[in-house]
């Protein structure tokens, strides 16, 4: 965590830098900032607040934080997540870098819970690692996967039960990331079922999920895998990965059949979608609904009921969603798309509200003054 006053300067954006310089010389004051986002959001404020209280004490500042929304509550648009109370020189030139720190992580955590509390018998895996634009913010994206489960398992779901790497399984209260092969292990072992040989050999003892995309036989590689690990797949510990792409139907379905899958499991919900996005989920070619379903169908017809369906592509609030009105047969779901999608929707805003007692703020804000006024009023601290 880089707390040095270069490093600061070099990455805060020049007003503020400049701003500082000019408080220092014309006399410091005792300000309160006042700290929000216009989107509702969950509260997911520790990366930053560490940084914060670990600059303060390097530069032997005090800080007086009042945190609004205690991490993992819902907080709705505009309202303060926080006040943060101390010397506009000593503060003045960290605006920008505790910004950074708290708007994505707020809104990814509100994703998070959100695709939780729509499948609640579900398990999740963060694999967001490869989506982000460095160990920063992977680090950000995996702290705010963990707020917003927790979140959710408050409310009886499941939730986040690890991750894809080891340097954020932490997070999860895990001591390593999870993962078995991707769609490389098995193009270099020529087969489906050899690649889940060798990862058998290699790993005896781990449970074993096997991509069976590869090769466009989701179905007929799915099988071969569990025929030839039918201990395996009796004990629960054999799991097929579907991650079909986009630009083709799972093997054996095209519209029609994909219809006609919804309508032997979940008939209601093909007639109640209200949006191209959603018809693609249920009927579509990726990894949608009927695919799902299709997969369970051929699994159980099979003798291998116990095989778990583990899906991945594309699974943000949306899809889990469409997946919840199915009651699409998933055990876990792999994603990274709790990343927000609209990276405006992150931009968290800091106001100043008050100057040394004063209340003070740019016009349009004022309703972040409401929270000073109360205090006041009730006889609380300035």
């Amino acid at each position: 965590m880089d707390t040095d006053d270069a490093v600061i300067t070099a990455r805060t954006d020049s007003y503020f830098n400049r701003t500082k310089e000019i408080v220092a010389r014309f006399g410091d004051t005792r300000v309160t900032y006042a700290i929000f986002l216009r989107r509702p959001v969950v509260s997911a404020p520790r990366l930053m607040l560490d940084w914060l209280r670990a600059v303060a004490a390097a530069r032997g500042v005090d800080v007086r934080i009042e945190l609004m929304h205690e991490e993992g509550q819902w907080v709705g648009a505009g309202d303060p997540l926080l006040y943060i109370t101390g010397s506009l020189v000593g503060l003045s030139d960290l605006e920008t870098i505790l910004l950074q720190k708290l708007g994505a992580a707020c809104v990814a955590a509100h994703n998070a819970y959100q695709m939780c509390v729509e499948l609640p018998q579900v398990a999740f895996l963060a694999m967001e690692a490869r989506h982000c634009a460095g160990a920063e913010m992977q680090e950000m994206m995996a702290y705010a996967a963990s707020v917003g489960s927790r979140a959710a398992q408050k409310e009886g779901a499941k939730g986040f039960v690890g991750n894809a790497n080891d340097m954020t399984a932490h997070w999860f209260g895990q001591k390593a990331g999870y993962g078995t092969m991707p769609h490389a292990l098995i193009g270099y072992a020529g087969t489906t079922v050899r690649a889940a040989e060798m990862f058998h050999e290699t790993y005896p003892d781990e449970p074993l999920t096997v991509l069976v995309d590869y090769f466009g036989r989701e179905v007929t590689d799915g099988l071969a895998v569990a025929r030839r690990f039918p201990e395996l797949a009796a004990e629960g510990r054999l799991a097929m990965r579907l991650d079909t792409h986009g630009g083709r139907f799972l093997e054996g379905l095209d519209p029609a059949e994909s219809y006609a899958v919804l309508e032997r499991h979940s008939p209601g919900a093909i007639r109640r979608y209200r949006s191209e996005t959603e018809l693609r989920h249920l009927v579509g070619t990726g990894v949608s609904a009927a695919a799902i379903w299709k997969m369970r169908e051929k699994l159980d017809k099979a003798g291998f009921p116990k095989v778990r369906i583990i899906v991945s592509s594309g699974f943000g609030v949306g899809k889990c969603r469409v997946m919840a009105e199915t009651k699409a047969p998933i055990d876990v779901v792999g994603t990274g798309s709790f990343i927000p999608d609209a990276w405006s929707e992150t931009y968290a805003t800091a106001d100043i509200v008050d100057y040394d007692g004063t209340p003070r703020v740019k016009l349009g804000r004022e309703f972040l003054l409401r929270h000073e006024k109360a205090r006041k009023k009730n006889g609380g601290p300035g």
